[in-house]
């Protein structure tokens, strides 16, 4: 009785061993509701098509670009925008009758998008993110209401992503400090009294008082990367100086061949605009 309980126990193991092996792969937490809707936005082009998830934590971009696919907004636009190694751009609405001279770039719906600016979504290779204009016009870093890039990208090694990192943040401490200044006219008042009648070393001890507020600023704001990030931008690629700047809002699942094709078509060298209008057609898919 015993053995036979014995050889029935190894058998459930056994098969509970195979089960697992080939189970389906776990599901990237981001994906889950794509997954189990079964849903993808498709782009098509003549060189094939990718398909994308979007993601649920930016819920406003994903809204307003799958709202602007069911309305057929993106209907034979062009790809207006591409720079090897780097991204492909569309979306804009002019481009879909424009004259092969036109300047492209401009058009879109006539509202912007809150930014979702996330330190989850990076710009590895196949994100699909929101274009928007520069800060000097758009200090909220709110995104185009239409148009849109694919980073393409390249890889980068671990002392290039620490320098990124060392630069990012000492730009931003810098901004960090610049901003606590102005805001208080009585810091700025004191460290020009002292530079007219202390000197350097006064200014320095002054300065010296006013770190710790200044780091503890900085704190919650200092950019770091996670080392499954850092892993993605050197084994994948992207464009990680992009980062924190523009809302990412999806990513290529399938077709990364197909970006890589669309990235090498020849281009105007001024507008980067391809020589031959490259088309697409966006869908909404079940899979």
């Amino acid at each position: 009785m015993k053995k036979r309980l014995l050889i029935i126990l190894l058998t459930v193991i056994t098969a509970n061993a195979i089960a697992q092996k080939h189970a389906s792969p776990k599901v990237n937490k981001k994906d889950r509701v794509a997954k189990l809707l079964n849903e993808y936005v498709k782009i098509s082009t003549i060189y094939g098509d990718m398909f994308f998830i979007l993601y649920d934590n930016t819920p406003k971009h994903r809204d307003n670009f799958k709202k602007l696919i069911r309305q057929h907004y993106y209907d034979s636009l062009l790809f207006h925008r591409i720079i090897r190694d780097f991204m492909i751009q569309g979306g804009d609405p002019d481009s879909k009758h424009a004259d092969s001279l036109a300047f492209l770039g401009n058009g879109g719906p006539d509202y912007t998008i809150p930014a979702e600016i996330r330190k989850d979504h990076i710009h590895v290779k196949g994100a699909l993110c929101a274009a928007r204009i520069g800060d000097e016009m758009n200090p909220n870093k709110e995104s185009s209401g239409s148009q849109f890039y694919i980073v393409q990208g390249r890889k980068y090694t671990r002392p290039e992503i620490e320098n990124l990192i060392n630069s990012r943040n000492f730009q931003r401490k810098q901004k960090i400090f610049n901003d606590y200044v102005s805001k208080d006219s009585s810091i700025s008042k004191k460290l020009s009294e002292l530079q007219q009648t202390k000197g350097k070393e006064a200014i320095l001890k002054y300065l010296s008082e006013l770190q710790p507020t200044i780091d503890k600023l900085y704190e919650s704001k200092e950019y770091l990367y996670t080392s499954d990030q850092v892993l993605s931008y050197t084994e994948k690629g992207g464009a990680p100086h992009l980062d924190n700047e523009y809302t990412v809002f999806g990513r290529l699942v399938s077709g990364m061949d197909v970006l890589d094709k669309i990235s090498t078509v020849y281009t105007n060298p001024q507008t980067n605009r391809p020589i031959i209008d490259l088309r697409m057609n966006i869908s909404i898919v079940k899979r």
